[in-house]
């Protein structure tokens, strides 16, 4: 082990709107389908959390602000009284260990199924899902959208402004809007999934326009110093074909750079591409990178810490990481001190609900005091 924390601006606090960050690490919203199935959190989910209060910053999973907006089987959910008792109990551990945390609120749109929502998917327009989603059943064909009309828009908006109050709530410091990763959000700017000839849709100004009106609307409710969004530029998962990548982000961007948004989160940042280096130039606030450490592959040896690092010096703010906070509830420390990292278990475990590569793996101290502890002697 090394100590290198006085080299590394890793462990430097920062300041996001009125919350004092400790260290510039933020664990990302990872979707592990804990809730029950109407999307309240259990109490493992507090444990979870807790467990990770060392972050920086916390973005919680992605949370749906209505019924329509649900994707998958036990996810989360902020629109009713219910949903936030359970985060509720789940925000106050955090508190209660140290922590701060935003909620991330995502409609998934056309990635959703009638056997998990008990409706139709919406959309901007009636592009299906080009394959398999997994609902109670198992997995299902994707059925067609339902195209929204401007009434609808305006109610989602409407939406997640009222699941942002929720999850204040709910004792949350904040709220990520998401607008990445397939779901609805980025269903709008991107050309493959808006055939829309209204305000809504063909112009780079139309696509933008529902993404602009969401974030604008949750600053509205609850303060923009509150609010984060995220994106993801050329993400092709869940079928996206944004199809002018180049074009849609820069527009976007600026057309929220007055919000006095509190972030904004761009994943599988790399420092290298020129995009990444147009959008540092255009967005004026906090900008959290989330760096690519290859999904699907083994954890690098570090934790992602150089990536990070890269990120950092390219003009970045904060470091988001996911997987590396998933197996190591003690990361901050672990690439405080160079120390090696869990790596995580059986993608399967993600998803159980159970305990089982969720609330399990171990800490650093624990490994430790089991190395030190000599193997009892017998008679």
């Amino acid at each position: 082990m090394t100590n290198a924390s006085a080299v590394s601006r890793l462990f430097e606090p920062a300041s996001l709107g009125t919350l004092h960050l400790p260290n510039r690490l933020v664990m990302a919203p990872m979707t592990r389908n804990r809730a029950t199935a109407d999307g309240v959190p259990q109490p493992i989910m507090a444990t979870y959390y807790a467990q990770r209060a060392s972050a920086g910053l916390i973005i919680a999973e992605a949370s749906t602000p209505n019924a329509v907006g649900q994707t998958y089987p036990n996810i989360t959910a902020i629109y009713n009284d219910a949903h936030v008792a359970g985060w509720r109990h789940v925000t106050d551990a955090v508190r209660a260990a140290g922590g701060r945390m935003f909620l991330q609120l995502q409609h998934g749109g056309r990635v959703g199924h009638p056997d998990t929502s008990g409706m139709t998917p919406v959309a901007p327009s009636p592009v299906p899902l080009p394959e398999t989603i997994f609902t109670p059943g198992g997995h299902r064909s994707a059925v067609v959208p339902r195209e929204m009309t401007i009434d609808e828009i305006r109610a989602t908006v409407a939406d997640f402004a009222a699941a942002a109050r929720n999850a204040i709530d709910a004792g949350f410091a904040g709220v990520e809007v998401h607008a990445a990763n397939g779901y609805l959000l980025h269903q709008f700017l991107a050309q493959g999934t808006n055939h829309r000839t209204d305000a809504y849709g063909g112009s780079v100004a139309g696509r933008i326009r529902f993404v602009v009106e969401v974030a604008r609307a949750v600053a509205d409710a609850v303060g923009p110093e509150r609010v984060g969004i995220r994106i993801a530029p050329g993400l092709t998962v869940n079928g996206i074909d944004e199809g002018d990548t180049e074009k849609i982000y820069p527009a976007l961007i600026s057309g929220l750079a007055d919000a006095g948004l509190a972030y904004l989160h761009m994943v599988f940042a790399d420092p290298h591409q020129p995009l990444f280096q147009e959008i540092r130039r255009i967005w004026p606030g906090t900008l959290i990178a989330n760096p690519d450490l290859g999904w699907g592959k083994p954890l690098p040896a570090d934790g992602g810490r150089d990536k990070s690092e890269q990120l950092l010096a390219a003009g970045a703010d904060l470091i988001s990481l996911g997987r590396p906070f998933l197996a190591n509830p003690d990361l901050v420390e672990r690439l405080r001190i160079g120390a090696p990292v869990n790596q995580v278990r059986d993608e399967g475990l993600m998803y159980t609900g159970g305990p089982a590569g969720y609330t399990d793996y171990p800490l650093l101290a624990d490994l430790q005091h089991r190395a030190e502890t000599p193997e009892p002697v017998g008679p």
